[in-house]
């Protein structure tokens, strides 16, 4: 908690000393002998002591959302416990294999995950996922699984998202084209998938998609890296040297966009070059005789793609 609340620039005494006070309403007989009141109980007993009113609200706030459509904690140290309090849970027990199987998930770590995303996406928080895991493992000591709890909490949390944007009508192959990407802050992965939900909607997304996907082929048949440059002196074809400049163009007139994580105009940017791939796919043998000319070609198709990649791998759209 005290880790999330540096990362936010928020206060970190506060954080820590409502993370510490968290469970001790659970010794009290008020909260053994009516369960529902844990949280209320602590809220009010550490009023009582004289603790600081948002150090208070958080022992209340901690276990918000309790349900899908709950509203979400309000304080900055509520926040900062009820994230580390998820996320405390899920990389224990997955670092003791007890992930959830099938239907079955008997320490709602499902919800646990969601409510995580729903408190950083909704109250607009900077957050990594992957830097909160790693500290959180760390926290738990030698424990068997220790050492894949990391990777396999980061892909069950971002696999929540599925069931999520399912349920705001968003299509599963718009989430899978940012999964596919991995972007580990979910602030960052809900801005990517309405960019691309909004890109399905343009003209030139069918033709832009199916293109994606039939470079994508063709790079991962040859073997393809992306540091390859792309050589002036051996672009022949007209078509092949319009989408060498129209690439080069969107690289620096993007930049500042992709600085600025504005992924819906980066999106309708690239549209344009609709008419360039079309042209060059009708016009261009990419696997020339010429060994020297056909790795030129891909390098060229390579940059086509990784303008798209910084966003998404719109091919899943195909």
């Amino acid at each position: 908690a005290k880790h999330i609340a540096a990362t936010l620039k928020q206060d970190e005494f506060k954080a820590e000393r409502a993370a510490m006070l968290a469970k001790t309403d659970l010794m009290t007989d008020m909260v053994f002998e009516f369960p529902d009141l844990q949280g209320l109980m602590g809220y009010h007993y550490a009023l009582n002591d004289g603790e600081d009113e948002a150090v208070s609200l958080a022992q209340y706030e901690q276990y918000m959302p309790r349900f899908a459509g709950d509203e979400l904690p309000q304080s900055e140290p509520g926040i900062a416990v009820a994230i580390a309090d998820r996320l405390d849970t899920l990389t224990g027990l997955f670092a003791i294999n007890q992930p959830p199987t099938g239907s079955k998930d008997p320490f709602a770590l499902r919800r646990a995950a969601l409510g995580v995303l729903r408190i950083i996406v909704e109250r607009e928080l900077n957050l990594d996922l992957k830097d909160l895991i790693k500290v959180a493992v760390t926290n738990h000591g030698d424990l068997p699984a220790s050492a894949e709890a990391e990777a396999k909490v980061l892909d069950f949390m971002l696999e929540r998202f599925r069931a999520w944007y399912e349920g705001e009508g968003i299509a599963v192959e718009v989430f899978l084209s940012v999964l596919a990407v991995k972007p580990t802050q979910p602030l960052e992965f809900d801005k990517r998938v309405k960019a691309v939900n909004h890109f399905r909607t343009l003209n030139e997304a069918e033709a832009l998609a199916a293109a994606n996907k039939r470079v994508s082929n063709i790079l991962s048949k040859q073997g393809v890296s992306d540091s390859q440059t792309v050589s002036q002196e051996l672009l022949q074809d007209p078509a092949e040297k319009a989408l060498a400049a129209a690439v080069a163009a969107k690289q620096t007139s993007l930049a500042p966009l992709f600085e600025q994580g504005d992924y819906k105009a980066i999106l309708e940017q690239l549209a344009d070059l609709r008419s360039n791939v079309d042209s060059f796919f009708d016009d261009v043998m990419v696997m020339a005789d010429d060994e020297a000319v056909k790795n030129n070609r891909l390098a060229l198709l390579s940059q086509l793609r990784n303008l798209f990649l910084g966003v998404a791998d719109i091919s899943a759209l195909s």
